[in-house]
């Protein structure tokens, strides 16, 4: 009896050691939802339906195709903030002077692919420990902490330039 409690004990440890070493996508964050429900951050609200005064005004119907009902975030922040939504996405002429200024030293266009890659390494050697990983410790802030800019250091680097500061960020502990 003591014998078969003894290795059930032991295939558990061996589960839990072997879950604990899993080698798939680095979880920093471990976030779970809490009950069955729907996730309430994955649903888009849509827009409300619109009854044209004649059928005649609707367009034609383009299967696959976007629903005006869908919403569409880009073209919606485009338009809340004073743009035309319908623009290609191509730089205004206005603005390629800047455009012309920030790439003077030129660019990498692999840098985006290059950045994730380097970030998922880092993710990857930063995964918490082996009994953080089984028990779903929240690991995120310990892994970045050395990647986190000290405000109040950055503010008094600031202010010993001479650069003027109109706000501050508030100090640690006085909220």
């Amino acid at each position: 009896m003591r014998a078969a409690r003894g290795a059930g004990a032991g295939a558990a440890l061996a589960m839990l050691l072997l879950a604990g070493c899993g080698g798939g996508d680095p979880k920093l964050m471990n976030l779970r939802a809490s009950g069955p429900g729907p996730d309430e951050f994955g649903i888009l609200p849509v827009k409300p339906l619109e009854i044209p005064e004649t059928i005649g005004a609707l367009p034609p119907p383009t299967p696959g195709g976007a629903n005006r009902a869908d919403p569409n975030p880009l073209g919606d922040a485009v338009a809340a903030l004073g743009g035309n939504p319908a623009a290609s996405g191509a730089i205004p002429a206005a603005d390629a002077p800047v455009v012309a200024h920030a790439t003077r030293f030129g660019r990498d266009a692999t840098i985006r692919p290059t950045l994730a890659a380097e970030d998922y390494q880092w993710r990857r050697d930063n995964d918490g420990r082996l009994l953080e990983r089984v028990f779903n410790v929240n690991v995120y802030f310990d892994a970045y902490r050395p990647m986190a800019l000290d405000q109040q250091a950055e503010l008094a680097r600031w202010r010993a330039a001479g650069a003027r500061n109109p706000s501050a960020p508030p100090v640690a502990g006085r909220e």
